[in-house]
């Protein structure tokens, strides 16, 4: 598999959890104060980066889409995809491989990155 092929799939992956919400081996999670917020206002949050398209060089240097910035409500917001080994304890090897990856999207306030 060719690194742009790669790229492709993880980009693929990646637009799949932020979207839909699920993905295989794929989870969301708010942290921080956003963690503590009201559920509406979580929901906001997640519908906001699933809407996300403002794909730059500087969010999104390798074309994963796996990182960008919003607002809800006036507020910042960023979203993070990591993707883990299947025992969460390293980093995935194969984030284009669903089979041996974790993928978890984290959301919260910008302030708390």
């Amino acid at each position: 598999m060719t690194d742009a092929t790669k790229t492709a799939r993880i980009r693929e992956l990646n637009d799949e959890l932020r979207t839909r919400g699920y993905a295989p081996n794929g989870r969301i999670v708010a942290m921080g104060a956003l963690g503590q917020d009201e559920r509406d206002k979580q929901l906001r949050v997640v519908v906001a980066a699933a809407q996300h398209s403002d794909w730059n060089s500087g969010d999104d240097p390798y074309g994963e889409r796996d990182f960008g910035k919003f607002e809800v409500d006036g507020e910042a917001f960023i979203f993070k995809i990591d993707y883990y080994s299947l025992d969460e304890m390293h980093g995935s090897e194969h984030p284009d491989d669903p089979n041996v990856t974790i993928r978890i999207m984290t959301l919260m306030y910008a302030t708390d990155y």
